[in-house]
């Protein structure tokens, strides 16, 4: 059996599709749009599960997981959306403060580019 990570993109759709169909089903948070906030939180778990964690992944996997767990709050009007976009830009600049570390490593795929110069 392979090991290789992007395998486990169809899997974990999958699982996420039908985690949405079925509270859908069951009525648990009427009026949210599940496919789109688990969604948008997949794509931030895959980013590290696929990338590891670097500078461009300790950025993009955690905004996508705050920025699902912001639609589900705004879905639910817990959140007004004039709240969630500074939340989100201030979450961002944090982040980017955060892969400025010298303890973050680089991305691979950045190192060869720049050895590649």
């Amino acid at each position: 059996m392979t090991s290789n990570k992007s395998t486990l993109i169809v899997p974990v759709l999958l699982i996420t599709l039908g985690t949405g169909w079925l509270l859908t089903a069951l009525g648990i948070g009427p009026g949210i749009d599940w496919a789109w906030t688990l969604g948008v939180a997949l794509v931030g778990v895959l980013t590290f599960a696929l990338g590891g964690v670097d500078k461009v992944t300790i950025v993009a996997g955690p905004f996508f997981i705050l920025a699902s767990c912001l639609s589900l709050l705004r879905q639910m009007d817990k959140l007004r959306i004039d709240t969630e976009v500074p939340i989100l830009v201030i979450a961002t600049g944090a982040l980017l403060l955060i892969a400025r570390m010298k303890s973050v490593p680089t991305p691979i795929w950045l190192e060869r580019s720049r050895l590649e110069r």
